[in-house]
């Protein structure tokens, strides 16, 4: 991976990490998956009332399943496949493309001493977890 995306993703999770964000990416389709295979399993067993007993009880115990459990979000980034830091990257360099830095240290102070671009790269991170990763985002401990 090129220098520069590896700038800025050190510079994503830097940023992240000063501003204790978390993150929980949502697993619909196994809840649906287990709510469906519970639903069947009730009719093998109790036909019609263990089909509805089934859905309810796999319907629960999908949503318990889905309800993300919250990562910090450097985690997640550090995780992400290269073509996925890429595009956070193209999505962050639309803020930072006009400044000039040598080390991912360099770029860190240089967004971190001017609150403008630091809100700018947090909301561009933010939009890009909520909408791309399907994500929720959450500050704090």
């Amino acid at each position: 991976m090129p220098v520069r995306v590896d700038d800025v993703m050190r510079l994503c999770c830097d940023l992240s990490l000063h501003q204790q964000m978390k993150a929980a990416v949502k697993h619909s389709g196994r809840g649906a998956f287990v709510a469906g295979a519970t639903a069947f399993m009730g009719g093998l067993v109790g036909g019609p009332p263990g089909i509805a007993v089934g859905g309810a009880v796999g319907g629960l115990l999908g949503c318990w399943m889905t309800s993300g459990q919250f990562r910090p979000l450097p985690q997640i980034i550090l995780e992400m496949p290269p073509q996925q830091q890429q595009q956070l990257y193209d999505s962050v360099m639309t803020i930072i493309g006009n400044l000039d830095w040598t080390d991912a240290a360099q770029l860190t102070a240089l967004v971190m001493g001017n609150a403008v671009l630091q809100q700018k790269v947090a909301a561009a991170l933010v939009t890009y977890i909520t909408q791309e990763l399907r994500a929720e985002v959450q500050y704090g401990e």
